[in-house]
């Protein structure tokens, strides 16, 4: 019987804005955006972030409702997946994150939302720690919630904020005026946000592929979809069949890189029996 190819096909997505610059930046030279969360930011923003989260949880339930017939409640599966994910930058429930710029006003941070998704660095990155903190292990209590109470926006920001977190329990202490301050805003390309969401989406997907990231250094090293497993049987009938096929693909800033990996591990019937 002929051996089969068809086992697990992993789809490694490689989106350089996050990790290379962008041309113009390569061009005059510039270091790239640091990428780490800031913690110590995260004392002055952690209210705001509970509050966007209560916000941000009450409109996408309220979107699920709206597509179903009236008097049909949001299944509470689909609430819990909500507010598991809108802490994850991985996810699409949290893309949120991308269009909000923290911005220094006197002693103060504030979270100022944008038109535009912008390129996630560190504001980005500080935003979705303060928000898994907030969140921590109470995403099935705040799902249960939602579902039983149906709770305004207002009732979702106390429970959350005030009862379960206590993010909001207290006024956020004066920043630093030593403070360094954050990166600017940089708006990414309506093409590549597009691109993006529908790489999320497919996560969701059962049998969808996995993803990865890489670096530049590992794009230059050629150091991805890379399978350093030495069993594989010399003498299959598959060995002519490239284990990786690569599609690349350029947008206004970035590389985007499909990568299919075969692998040679599982018999499939002949074709005869089909």
């Amino acid at each position: 019987m002929a051996r089969g190819t068809v086992v697990s096909v992993a789809l490694a997505v490689v989106l350089a804005a996050g990790f290379l610059l962008h041309p113009a930046a390569e061009a005059a030279g510039q270091k790239k955006p640091a990428t780490a969360a800031r913690r110590e930011d995260i004392p002055y923003i952690r209210c705001q972030v509970c509050e966007r989260i209560a916000r941000e949880i009450s409109t996408q339930v309220a979107k699920k409702e709206q597509a179903l017939p009236l008097a049909k409640k949001v299944p509470e599966i689909d609430i819990i997946e909500i507010a598991e994910n809108v802490c994850n930058l991985k996810k699409q429930e949290a893309d949120w994150m991308l269009r909000i710029d923290i911005v220094e006003k006197g002693d103060k941070l504030e979270l100022v939302e944008q038109d535009e998704e912008g390129h996630c660095n560190a504001e980005c990155k500080t935003i979705e720690r303060a928000c898994q903190e907030v969140m921590g292990y109470a995403d099935t209590d705040v799902a249960e919630f939602v579902y039983k109470k149906r709770p305004s926006v207002d009732q979702l920001v106390k429970f959350l904020c005030k009862d379960l977190s206590e993010a909001c329990a207290m006024d956020p202490p004066p920043v630093p005026k030593d403070r360094v301050p954050g990166e600017p805003f940089a708006a990414k390309p309506s093409k590549d946000a597009e691109m993006e969401r529908i790489l999320k989406s497919m996560e969701g997907i059962p049998g969808a592929p996995s993803m990865k990231m890489y670096s530049r250094d590992d794009l230059m090293k050629n150091k991805f979809g890379v399978d350093n497993d030495d069993d594989d049987d010399e003498g299959d009938e598959e060995d002519d069949f490239p284990k990786n096929l690569v599609i690349f693909h350029t947008f206004p800033s970035k590389m985007f890189i499909l990568i299919l990996t075969f692998n040679h591990t599982s018999p499939i019937p002949s074709r005869e029996k089909f």
